[in-house]
């Protein structure tokens, strides 16, 4: 066998093909403030593309981790939203409803000879998880949202599944996870975070709350409150645990421009035949993000604020028949009182239309829910710019 001389070639792992770059790039546009969890999401997610997920094992078992309100359920809804166009495409289990043993049976359904087991449809079954598989995409979304609030028995549940991607049903039919990623979300250690957020465990409060010291001691806290509450077997099957870090005040600004353009879309949706545009001031977006602020609560703090400032007066408006086709409506704040003001300052602008765009990743799945046909407002300046 004759050798020929080749030229070697640094090879560069870190480099990225166009679809997972356009995957990432999605991610970070609906995510704010969490880069651990986008960056684990995207490495897991080019594993599965190459092939080289661990066979008989889910394609990944993660473990998020941190403060309410920062966006751990989020990211897996981002995800399904980025992959399949729609955030509900994956199976979301409430632990809250599972803590006791014996509801296991709405997941797994009762086995043969107990009362009413033909009326009790198993939530896990195969033809749940392959819904949303594509030619494409053979892929299945399963959280576990807030997994601590569970009976023990669910954790006992998710070992074999965790370990040999498989369970059986009551009704002894086998379900097969092995083309599934299966997100666990917990608040566990909410209260020493909160102390730590507050400068109450060994900072003071001249440290500044969420620095790079603080999310070092929040990853230790979390991980450490998870190990006190699971078992080592199960600890043993996660693959990785991410910890999401508090939100800071300049996160709180990117997600505002993300709730109000949803806002501004809840309006063009609602309002039938009359749509309107509306644009928040510097004053208002101040008002609503010092209102919307808290460490504890993160996220849904703000929503709430911008629920009462902003959607609960605009549909006030719409109620009484103020606003009309085409009116530009600023919303404005006292600087003195913090009074929120609501001022038509066009009418009749003529509001471009456009094709509803098709999702980043897939071509239109049949499962998706379907939309108003096939055409979308767009506003170009519904939110002003800092």
């Amino acid at each position: 066998m004759r050798s020929t001389a080749t030229a070697k070639v640094t090879l560069d792992p870190t480099r990225r093909g166009e679809e997972i770059s356009r995957f990432e790039e999605n991610l970070h546009r609906k995510i704010v403030g969490q880069p651990a969890a986008v960056e684990a999401i995207v490495e897991l997610y080019q594993t599965f593309l190459a092939g080289l997920h661990p066979p008989g094992r889910p394609i990944a078992n993660l473990l998020f981790l941190g403060p309410t309100g920062s966006g751990k359920t989020r990211v897996v809804e981002a995800m399904a939203e980025s992959l399949f166009g729609d955030i509900r495409a994956l199976i979301k289990i409430d632990c809250g409803e599972f803590q006791h043993s014996h509801e296991i049976a709405k997941l797994i359904g009762s086995p043969p000879g107990y009362l009413g087991h033909r009326e009790t449809h198993p939530v896990l079954t195969q033809e749940a998880l392959n819904q949303w598989h594509t030619d494409r995409l053979h892929l299945s979304l399963l959280l576990f949202d807030e997994i601590e609030k569970a009976s023990d028995a669910l954790w006992q549940l998710l070992l074999g599944i965790l370990d040999k991607a498989t369970l059986t049903l009551g009704d002894n039919r086998r379900v097969d996870f092995s083309q599934t990623i299966i997100f666990m979300t917990s608040n566990l250690g909410s209260a020493e975070m909160n102390g730590l957020m507050q400068g109450g465990i060994g900072f003071s409060s001249a440290t500044p709350a969420l620095g790079v010291l603080l999310d070092a001691k929040l990853d230790r806290v979390a991980v450490e409150s998870a190990r006190r509450k699971f078992s080592p077997e199960f600890m043993n099957r996660i693959d990785r645990s991410v910890v999401f870090r508090s939100l800071r005040p300049g996160d709180l600004e990117s997600i505002l421009d993300i709730e109000l353009n949803q806002v501004q879309q809840r309006i063009l949706a609602a309002a039938g035949a009359s749509p309107f545009l509306f644009s928040c001031s510097p004053g208002a977006r101040s008002r609503v993000l010092e209102e919307g602020y808290d460490p504890k609560y993160g996220a849904r703090h703000l929503k709430r604020a911008i629920e009462r400032n902003i959607v609960l007066p605009l549909a006030k408006l719409m109620a009484t028949g103020q606003v009309r086709l085409g009116d530009l409506v600023r919303i404005d704040a006292d600087p003195d009182t913090g009074q929120m003001s609501f001022i038509r300052e066009a009418e009749g602008l003529l509001i471009p239309m456009s094709h509803e765009p098709s999702p980043e990743m897939l071509p239109p799945h049949p499962n998706r829910a379907q939309r108003a046909p096939g055409r979308r407002l767009e506003f170009p300046f519904a939110i002003e710019s800092k």
